[in-house]
């Protein structure tokens, strides 16, 4: 097998576990409503949860492949995975519900995929290897958004809580099936933590990839249930909106890597999105403000989606991958819980106005920071 298999297998493995997470990303707010003793708090926590555990175990899970190897690490956390989806199949209260989500983000394999991927990887295939993994993600979020509405109108949220259950088991298979041993693991802890927050450069990227998912999280927490208002059905909004985002970012992504022009790319999308997230805030009344700012949205998040994790692996010495990848991926689940519980107290106590304006004063914030990030070169 070649190694271009191998990344497949992997990539495979990671898309179908964020499938899993992110398909009731759109329609979980709406399906809450029906629960008992709900409200936009414990709305924003159950979404978000998975990314708590997720931020807290990634790096353990990561140091302990360096002990006993990486594949049973990611059969373990692929086995959490799928019971905290049964528990959620079966839970008919928001507290079940939240337990299950908690239970899917302790599989906390993402920094040992990727570890096992540089173990997997000769050094002049790793960068594409790590942009490889960084964009089956982003297509797996994209293709999340677009089915999760479809499969809730036809089994329900307990039935998408089954069917990523049964997603969990397939990525044991692939696992046992097209992925083979490293001879040897390069180490998730190479080098030491100090070093690599030290790293100004790298730490720029830690502070967006949170950001990026905080302002993700938060913003699922109250869209569907304003596009609700609006729509009947809100996948008809989704797939046109996601498709032709789709379509805008391609030529964003080859005037970055093509001709070089990664930090104005970069730089761009990060405004756009802060510029989308003030615009819902003005907007989010109105049906038409609603689509196009989606549409900025999802065209700007799709760019940074991509761009981040091959950023990451070219701005990180080889002997430090590892370690950077682990602080990434814990920057990244943090972010996407502390975006869901922000914004669910945020809605329930100042209103969806403020959910938006916050947001768009972070990446503010994250844009400031970028601005003095060097210019990435294609090496």
């Amino acid at each position: 097998m070649t190694i271009k298999n191998h990344i497949v297998a992997l990539a495979s493995i990671l898309s179908m576990r964020m499938l899993g997470l992110f398909m009731i990303f759109p329609i979980f707010s709406l399906y809450a409503q029906q629960l008992p003793n709900i409200t936009p708090l414990l709305i924003g926590l159950a979404i978000g949860i998975y990314g708590l555990t997720q931020a807290i175990l990634q790096i353990p899970f990561g140091m302990l492949s360096d002990r006993i190897g990486r594949k049973p690490i990611i059969y373990f956390g692929l086995l959490i995975f799928a019971i905290g989806s049964v528990v959620a199949a079966l839970s008919s209260s928001i507290t079940g519900i939240i337990i299950g989500r908690a239970l899917q983000g302790s599989g906390a394999i993402a920094s040992t995929v990727l570890a096992l991927t540089a173990d997997l990887s000769t050094e002049e295939d790793r960068t594409k290897a790590m942009a490889t993994l960084g964009v089956s993600i982003g297509m797996s979020f994209i293709l999340a958004l677009i089915i999760g509405p479809i499969f809730y109108n036809w089994i329900g949220i307990s039935g998408i809580f089954w069917l990523t259950a049964a997603l969990a088991i397939s990525g044991i298979a692939i696992l046992y099936y097209w992925v083979p041993e490293p001879i040897n693991c390069n180490s998730i802890i190479k080098t030491s933590f100090k070093a690599v927050l030290k790293n100004t450069q790298l730490l720029r990227l830690d502070i967006g990839i949170l950001l990026l998912h905080f302002s993700l999280t938060a913003l699922f927490v109250v869209l569907p249930i304003r596009l609700a208002t609006q729509v009947d059905a809100v996948w008809q909004v989704y797939i046109p909106v996601l498709s032709l985002s789709i379509v805008a970012m391609v030529p964003c992504i080859i005037l970055a890597e093509k001709y070089n022009h990664m930090k104005l790319v970069f730089l761009t999308a990060i405004a756009i999105l802060a510029l989308s997230q003030l615009g819902f805030s003005y907007l989010h009344t109105n049906f038409i403000g609603i689509v196009i700012m989606l549409f900025l949205f999802f065209t700007a998040f799709n760019v940074l989606e991509a761009s981040l994790p091959s950023l990451i692996s070219k701005l990180t010495p080889t002997d430090s991958k590892g370690t950077a990848m682990g602080v990434y991926s814990t920057a990244q689940f943090l972010g996407a819980f502390l975006g869901g519980i922000s914004g669910g107290f945020l809605h329930q106590y100042y209103g969806i106005e403020t959910v938006f304006i916050i947001c768009a004063l972070l990446i503010f914030i994250w844009l400031i920071f970028a601005l003095t990030m060097k210019n990435i070169t294609k090496r």
